[in-house]
């Protein structure tokens, strides 16, 4: 039996953004449909917690296949040579429960948690919208800037983040990338002021983003924080805004940004207006006036990487990439 591993590069190189794109809006519809299943992912912390063991299973019936991504998460990375996120998805079929391939985990999350962010934004924000705000200047910041570029003509570019430098060092590399002028804010504060779309992309545990700054009529993606105890936006952010999701259950139970406010009594379980999927099948209202706020809370899924390691494994047999272990 013949098991296929695949690399960081060669995930980069199997996967496109655009590509990206069309598969999350596949698996989130799917997922809306039941068409997919997906239990609440388990962690497992380290003492002091450092860090975590976190783990994803994931089926789709319409393609045969399950999968499990085993993730490490060191917040702490951001500032050494590591990614935050480390570890692989494994791909298995249905039919007989077989292993068929081993991929890289880091190249997968971060190019399709900005993918995700790129549909919400195209479904959500103003059709006009281009003013950019990022906080955040890791990995997820590259990506998403490249993702939203996808999605929406983006003619201003603003970056906070700490320590300033990095993101300096995020404005000169993305900059030069894809030839725009990307401005370093000293604050977070004067970075959203009159964005159009936000996204926070922090491992921050406290609120970094206040909804009495928010213009208008701005789309935002919080994306960085994935546990219940954990937030990077305020309460005043979640009730000002019409809130989608990722994937309902695992909001009520995962997420902070919406946790906490609830624990307060700012807002119920009807605060969150549908899943990203549901708006791609229609079912649910999105975006209703140029003035409203959009909140899209994106946690992360087992679907989207499953989704993503059987593309990446059909195209890597297709190029003869990777490399086949006897199983």
């Amino acid at each position: 039996m013949a098991l296929t591993v695949i690399n960081e590069g060669q995930v980069i190189d199997l996967l496109s953004m655009p590509a990206c794109i069309d598969l999350m809006k596949e698996a989130l519809s799917s997922l809306s449909q039941g068409r997919a299943n997906m239990p609440l992912r388990s962690a497992m912390w380290l003492p002091e917690r450092k860090g975590l063991l976190g783990m994803m299973p994931a089926y789709n019936i319409d393609t045969g296949t399950m999968g499990i991504k085993v993730v490490s998460v060191f917040p702490d990375n951001y500032d050494t040579e590591f990614d935050s996120h480390q570890g692989g998805v494994m791909l298995f079929e249905t039919t007989n429960g077989r292993p068929l391939a081993l991929v890289d985990g880091s190249a997968i999350t971060a190019i399709r948690t900005a993918a995700v962010s790129a549909v919400a934004t195209d479904l959500l924000s103003r059709k006009d919208a281009g003013d950019l705000a990022i906080l955040g200047s890791g990995t997820q910041a590259k990506q998403h800037l490249e993702a939203l570029l996808q999605v929406r003509k983006i003619r201003r570019v603003r970056v906070w983040s700490l320590p300033l430098d990095h993101a300096q060092q995020f404005a000169d590399s993305a900059g030069e990338k894809h030839n725009l002028d990307i401005e370093v804010m000293p604050t977070a504060q004067e970075a959203v002021d009159g964005a159009d779309i936000i996204c926070t992309l922090t491992p921050a545990s406290k609120p970094i983003l206040k909804g009495a700054w928010i213009a208008k009529g701005a789309h935002i993606n919080a994306v960085g924080s994935c546990t219940p105890v954990a937030r990077e936006i305020d309460t005043d952010t979640v009730v000002r805004s019409r809130l989608y999701v990722d994937h309902r259950e695992s909001t009520l139970h995962e997420a902070g940004d919406f946790i906490i406010p609830r624990n307060e009594g700012a807002v119920g379980d009807d605060h969150i207006l549908g899943e990203i999927g549901s708006l791609l099948l229609g079912e649910v209202e999105g975006r209703t006036g140029d003035d409203e706020i959009t909140l899209f809370e994106s946690l992360g899924l087992g679907v989207e990487d499953l989704s993503v390691v059987r593309y990446i494994y059909h195209k890597a047999l297709e190029n003869n990439i990777g490399t086949t272990v006897e199983w």
